[in-house]
């Protein structure tokens, strides 16, 4: 195995994650002289920045000034990739610890095809490492995203790898020469979240395969958070990321439905306390209107590759099931609604 490959971190107050991840890093039985460790510090106010210094002096280490989160600080890792030469891009969050063959098995995965743009490993949670964080993502139609199995026992069995929508950002491998053909990294418009699910849509609309590899394992300090400022993000970053990758045919198709969930939207953030959330989202969202179209026709006319709406959607899901958010109106109302119309879509289109 003689690929090159850039290993990006982004820390934000990572001190208490980073020694488990990096030495976990290092202790890959990928060849040594063929990784690279960059590490991207948005501006971390604990010991971060001194710790990284004084144990790791051999990791390629930029410290920013201010927090330009998730998205544009894995860009910048990028860009050293670029400049590397690298022949694989890695992304991986700071709370995770990654199993010795993890970076060799998606190698060689990634290897066998040269249509494979991205391999996600199998994520667990840490420390109940019995239980899953991802097995793979679901992309729901109307632009909502969330983790296939969560917290479901590592029971699961597959060995072969899978195809998905999109790859989580946590601990994904990407083949360089693909993100040549989908012109950027992440959306550093968004800030956090989503990104992940613009990136895995583009990929696909190139004509690449997003995999989901079973035996490679990284487990993950994760835990589902409900604060008001990950619902703005999530929203602003949901339609940017529809209205810039559907085709235009599929959002007036799918207009009825999203406007009726956008009413659900706005009557659930009122009644759990992000209305001003929602508001601003849909504020960013208008003040945004001209980079959107701006990359609606880079998508539309530069990256995507003959591939159809009907395709992308092959993946896509019908129902939100993820277990932090189950509630009987969700379950036994809105999910088959949703459902029923995803059903009558996908016989219509064939754009």
């Amino acid at each position: 195995m003689n690929k090159r490959i850039t290993i990006v971190i982004v820390t934000y107050n990572g001190r208490t994650d980073l020694p488990e991840c990096l030495e976990s890093v290092f202790y890959q039985n990928y060849p040594k002289d063929l990784f690279k460790v960059v590490i991207i510090d948005n501006n971390s106010s604990d010991s971060t920045v001194g710790y990284l210094k004084e144990e790791y002096p051999q990791v390629k280490l930029i410290e920013n000034k201010k927090n330009v989160g998730f998205a544009e600080a894995n860009n910048q890792g990028y860009f050293l990739a670029q400049k590397d030469k690298a022949d694989y891009l890695v992304l991986l969050n700071q709370d995770t610890i990654a199993e010795t063959n993890w970076l060799l098995r998606m190698v060689s995965i990634a290897e066998k095809d040269d249509r494979v743009g991205i391999v996600q490993p199998k994520l667990l949670l840490h420390p109940e490492k019995d239980l899953i964080n991802s097995y793979g993502n679901s992309i729901h139609y109307l632009g909502f995203a969330f983790c296939n199995h969560y917290r479901e026992k590592d029971t699961i069995g597959k060995t072969e790898p899978f195809e998905l929508p999109y790859a989580s950002g946590a601990a994904p491998l990407i083949r360089m020469s693909s993100l040549k053909k989908i012109e950027y990294l992440f959306d550093d418009r968004f800030f956090m979240y989503h990104e992940d699910v613009d990136l895995g849509w583009r990929m696909r609309l190139a004509g690449y395969k997003v995999l989901f590899d079973p035996l490679s394992t990284v487990y993950h300090k994760y835990s589902y958070s409900k604060a008001k400022y990950k619902f703005y993000h999530m929203e602003k970053n949901r339609w940017a990321v529809i209205f810039q990758n559907y085709r235009v045919l599929t959002l007036i198709l799918l207009a009825p439905m999203l406007l009726a969930m956008e009413l659900g939207q706005v009557l659930y953030s009122i009644k759990n306390g992000w209305f001003v959330e929602k508001m601003k989202g849909w504020g960013w969202v208008i003040g945004h209107i001209p980079s959107i179209l701006s990359r609606r026709v880079d998508v539309q006319f530069k990256i995507r590759n003959k591939v159809s709406d009907r395709e992308i959607m092959r993946l896509f899901v019908g129902s939100i099931k993820f277990q932090e958010l189950k509630y009987p109106l969700l379950t036994y109302v809105v999910n088959p609604l949703m459902e029923a119309y995803f059903w009558v879509v996908k016989k219509i289109i064939f754009w």
